[in-house]
This record gives structure tokens, sequence and C-alpha cells, in this order.
């Protein structure tokens, strides 16, 4: 893939700004962030991964329309590089302040310091994206392709020069020796999945598309939308408080037979505004695209529909208890699973399992966000040295874990491979023999600090709650919030000119 060179266009140089600690560190990260972009050639690489998507997206329209690809000029590449450029460093700009797309668009536009760090500073005019070409920056790639930045930038921070000398200017490399391992759960950007409320958040979204197919004037018989949305909020109000009732029982069964007898009159209504649609599409103002997307909205809602009613008829009317396999936790979610971790404020979550493995400095070197109901911790475990390898060339010297990673195929496996198994074993008998062991007692208290590099990277980086949509979203959002992760952490460790400072002022 030919990567040109391109003229960046004339900018402001960034005003000295002084009396705040605070900006002055995150200016510094910023800037060491950037430097690290160019050194480890995880821009090049992220911009020659975007320009083959490019072309590929150019070879697959023209063989569509049975044309033959036309050729890309170096102007149209530059400014595909430029685009890619600017994706990369707003995507890491999002992670980095956990802001939402609204609010970062509104920030870029303030701040001359992230103006200057995403390249969109200007001398006359600066162009900043909007809330939806930010959204559009995040799913520009797939989490593969971020998957092997993160992989490239860690190889390159974990070897030396040919003088024997760490990349970065780092005191130090990376120090691969030791993994450390842990389980989280990511939420999912969900309400409690109480079940009637899931009648009440199909109703909103089935009216509310057949409320927008009649404003193009496409109408059957009925009463306009919004009133039903009001009945289900009544019925939604009652069963709320049937709670304090005597007869709570009872009533919880009244109100949940009413809004099974208005989601049929609802799901009736829908069904036939989206026959209406698909027969008479031509005859409004809606694009095939648009029609398309109002009958995906309907139809993923209707095909849960029936599920979702018989969930609650079930644990409501019925009484009976529902397995975790059969429950339906978000009409909007389907990847969504419940996760019971008992901790502390958190009996039960919602959500899916991450699989994080730190190094001693606190850089993630793996990771995996399962997206069917995750296996046991231990059965993890093999696929973590797998990757680990295929990044590194090698398995590490030491394996950490908690108890939940022993298993005898894991020891197995680590004696086989001559890593050191400092995972804690199930057995209180076991575990107080190897406490004895020095090198395992201290590998057991630095994993101790992989349960707050988790909630740094949760609450930090991810967001709370992540807010993509989606697990292919998710999974993708994850992968981005590893590599600024990684950048931020890089970017802070010591580096060699501040150790011969150091040594100087001794001296």
């Amino acid at each position: 893939m030919r990567i040109v060179s391109y003229q960046p266009e004339l900018s402001p140089a960034l005003r000295e700004v002084t009396g705040n600690v605070d900006y002055t560190d995150f200016r510094a990260t910023l800037e060491r962030i950037a430097r690290l972009l160019i050194d480890s050639g995880v821009e090049s690489e992220f911009v020659r991964s975007h320009m083959e998507a490019y072309e590929k997206d150019l070879v697959a329209h023209a063989e569509s329309l049975g044309k033959t690809p036309r050729q890309i000029s170096e102007k149209e590449r530059g400014k595909v590089q430029e685009h890619a450029v600017k994706a990369l460093r707003c995507n890491i700009v999002r992670e980095l302040t956990d802001e939402s797309a609204r609010r970062l668009s509104v920030r870029l536009a303030d701040s001359e310091l992230l103006q200057w760090f995403c390249r969109i500073d200007r001398m006359d005019v600066v162009r900043v994206p909007s809330k939806s070409a930010l959204d559009r920056y995040e799913k520009l790639v797939p989490e593969a392709v971020v998957r092997k930045l993160v992989d490239h930038l860690n190889g390159v921070a974990a070897s030396t020069n040919a003088d024997g000398q760490a990349m970065f200017d780092l005191r130090k490399p990376l120090d691969i020796d030791a993994l450390f391992l842990d389980t989280s759960c990511v939420k999912a950007n969900i309400h409690f999945p109480v079940d009637w409320v899931l009648l009440r958040d199909a109703t909103r979204t089935l009216m509310k598309a057949v409320a927008l197919i009649r404003k193009y004037g496409l109408k059957n018989r009925m009463n306009e939308p919004a009133e039903f949305i009001r009945d289900i909020n009544r019925l939604s109000i009652e069963m709320t408080h049937t709670r304090r009732r005597p007869d709570s029982k009872k009533a919880r069964k009244r109100v949940l037979r009413s809004m099974k007898k208005l989601m049929k009159r609802i799901d009736g209504h829908a069904r036939k505004h989206c026959d209406l649609l698909i027969e008479e599409r031509e005859q409004t103002e809606l694009t095939e695209g648009e029609a398309a997307a109002i009958i995906k909205r309907i139809d993923g809602v209707r095909e849960l529909l029936p599920q979702a009613i018989r969930q609650a008829h079930e644990r409501i009317i019925g009484g009976r208890k529902v397995a975790n396999a059969d429950k339906i936790l978000s009409l909007y979610e389907p990847d969504v699973h419940v996760l019971v971790r008992g901790k502390a404020g958190a009996e039960v979550e919602f959500g899916n399992t991450l699989l994080l493995a730190e190094q001693r400095q606190g850089v993630i070197v793996d990771w995996e966000l399962i997206k069917d109901q995750a296996p046991a911790d231990s059965k993890m475990v093999p696929g973590s040295l797998d990757r680990f390898e295929d990044v590194f060339g090698s398995l590490p010297g030491a394996m950490a874990g908690d108890r939940g990673f022993d298993s005898k195929r894991n020891r197995n496996r680590l004696e086989k491979n001559g890593v050191y198994n400092a995972i804690c074993p199930r057995s209180v008998s076991d575990l107080r023999e190897r406490m004895k062991e020095e090198d395992f007692a201290q590998l057991q208290t630095r994993r101790a600090q992989t349960e707050s590099r988790i909630a740094i990277f949760k609450n930090g980086f991810l967001g709370r709650p992540m807010r993509s949509k989606g697990f292919v979203h998710r999974e993708n959002r994850v992968a981005w919030a590893v590599l600024t992760h990684n950048l931020w952490v890089i970017a802070r460790l010591p580096l060699a000119e501040e150790q011969a400072e150091e040594l100087d002022a001794v001296a």
C-alpha cells in the first residue's frame, strides 16, 4: 500500500498557559502521545489500513456497476490519509476525555490544545468534526485493525533499538516477563431488565416508528400513536404502585393482563403500517434506505415481543422462574447476559465478560470481550497465552491470577511450557504452602493491583456506562479504549533523559 506525502495546512503555535498544573500535565501527556503515535508507527499503520479499505470499497462499488475501478489521484490519496489521521486522533481524544460525541464536538471547537492534537487547527477557519462524524470515526475500521495497532505498539515498546536502548526514549523497555490476569463485567447501557418494562419499551419504539410512517402520509385507521404511549405509561405507573397494596399479587396480574391486551393492539397497528410502507414507499419522500431502517426497527421489536410477553406472563401471572438463558434482558441488545459475580454492591450485573491481562507497568497486553455466556475463567488461560506468544514471539516467564483461573489443565500447560505458575490455587492448604515461596508471594501481591487497573480502564476509558450499542460496536470501543489506555500509560513512564538528569543532580 503506497503512502504519499502531503503538506499539512498552516496552523498556529500553541500558546503557553500557566497557573493550572492539571492542564500542564494533560498537555504534556497529549504531546507525548502525539510523539508516540509517530515514533511507534501506529499512525502510519492506521493510515495504511484505512487506505486499503478505501481502495477495496472503490473496487467493490465499480464491480457492482460493471465498471472499471477508477485510479486514485495523488491529491485524493493525500486527503484520505489526512482524514484517517484526524479520525485516529479524535478517537484517542474521545477515549482519553470520556466525552460523548456531542460534548466532544463542542470541546474540540473550544480547545486549542485538542485542535492541535487532532490536526484540525488552522490559521483561518477551524472545521470541527460534528457529533455524527465523531461517531463514524469510531466505526471507521473493525476491531481486528485496532487490535493490530495495540499489538504493534506493545511490541515496539517492549523492544530495544540497535544500540540496546529502550524505544521511545524510555528508561527501560516494557517488562513482559510476568502476566497478570483478571476478569470483569462490561455493563451494557440498559435499564434494569424488569419484565413489564420491556413492554413499555416495545410500545415506545413501535409507536414512534408508526408516527414517523404516518408523518409521510401513509395512514391506517387508529388512535394517535401518542395515546398508546400514554396508556402504557399509565399502566407502568400503576404496576409500580401495586407493590405497596395488600393484594399486590392480584393487582400485578390484573395490570399485566391489561398490558397484554394493549400490546396486541399496538402490534397489529405496527404490522399494518409496516406493510403500508413496504407497498407504498415510492409515494412518499422516504428513500429506500430510510424505509428499510424503519422496517428493520419495527421487525426487530415485533420479533421479540411474543417472547417478552410470555416471559412477563410466566413470572407475574404464572409465578414461575425463567432460566437466565431464556430471558430477554433488552429488546435492543441481544448479546447481553446475566453475570452473577457476587461483588459488593453488584451481586448481579448485566453485560459481557471482559478478560484483561496486564504486565508489571500496567500496560494491557491482552484482552477479550466475550460475546456469548462467558466460560469459566480457567478456560480463558490457553487463549490468552496463545495471543501473547503471537505478539511477543515467546511466552511470559510467569503468570498470575486469582483462584478462578486455576485448573489441572492450566497447571500442566504452564509447567510444560516453562512458565512459572503464580495462579492462586483453589485449595486453601495448597495456598498456604505456596505462599512460602518468595516469588509466588510477590507475584500474588502484585496481582492485587490488577483490580485497580480494571477500575481505571473501565471508569476512565470505557465510560460509565459504555455508550456503544451492539456487541460489534462495544467490542470495537473496548479495542480503542485499550489503545488509548496503553498510549496514556507509556506516555507517563519514566524517560531515559530524566534518569540522566537525576544522576547529574546527585553528582
